[in-house]
């Protein structure tokens, strides 16, 4: 009967990506905008940073089918409708 043989390798950890030229990849909480927050990781500030969301998945009308209307915190779309409000459809 043969003896079955194990041998043992080791590995050298090996970095393929340069030092010191990549940013810091960190753990962050993403606050919606209804309040639920979750965490991730991303490079956007510090380690333990929180991201505020003014529009997310929840609200904006990519994801919602177009139902809910965006606020408008800029006065933008008041500029439009009075720029352009008279090119609409004719009654």
């Amino acid at each position: 009967m043969k003896e079955a043989c194990i041998e043992t390798v080791e590995f050298e950890v090996v970095s393929l990506m340069k030092a010191d030229i990549h940013p810091k990849y960190h753990e962050i909480t993403v606050i919606m905008s209804d309040g639920s927050e979750f965490k991730t990781r991303s490079t956007y500030g510090e380690e333990g940073a929180s991201l505020r969301l003014d529009i997310d998945p929840k609200v904006h009308p990519a994801w919602t089918g177009g139902n809910t209307h965006l606020v408008d915190t800029g006065g933008r779309v008041g500029r439009f409708n009075k720029r352009f409000g008279n090119f609409g459809l004719k009654k």
